[in-house]
């Protein structure tokens, strides 16, 4: 959304290299919000083409929220409790053996998810 070079790069070679980039559920709505509620009008044209183009993947089956419960759980005996919305991003990426492109260090707490931080 911020258009940054190096975002652009490693987006434009994973592709070349022939894997898939999707959006999950939660970050759509989490930006889409924020889109609408400053009216960014421009932004959201980009924002849906870039989830046309790159499409959606949704919580849509029990594994999903099996995972997030196991998570929550992991997180909550250590002390290190992350948002729902992030352990729901996480359990989505885990449960389909997805890398999570984020510069979020939240989900570096949580054991065996692959993240990426395309910002460094």
């Amino acid at each position: 959304m911020k258009s940054n070079k190096k975002v652009k790069r490693r987006a434009q070679e994973t592709i070349l290299t022939g894997d898939d980039i999707f959006i999950n559920g939660i970050s759509y709505y989490e930006i889409k919000r924020g889109l609408l509620a400053k009216d960014a009008r421009k932004q959201l044209q980009f924002f849906d083409k870039l989830c046309k183009e790159y499409g959606l993947v949704l919580l849509d089956n029990q594994s999903i929220f099996d995972r997030a419960a196991e998570i929550y759980a992991e997180l909550q005996r250590k002390g290190e409790l992350i948002g729902d919305a992030d352990i729901l991003i996480a359990a989505i990426t885990d449960t389909r053996n997805f890398t999570l492109v984020s510069d979020d260090g939240d989900f570096d707490k949580i054991q065996g998810l692959r993240v990426e931080n395309w910002l460094r």
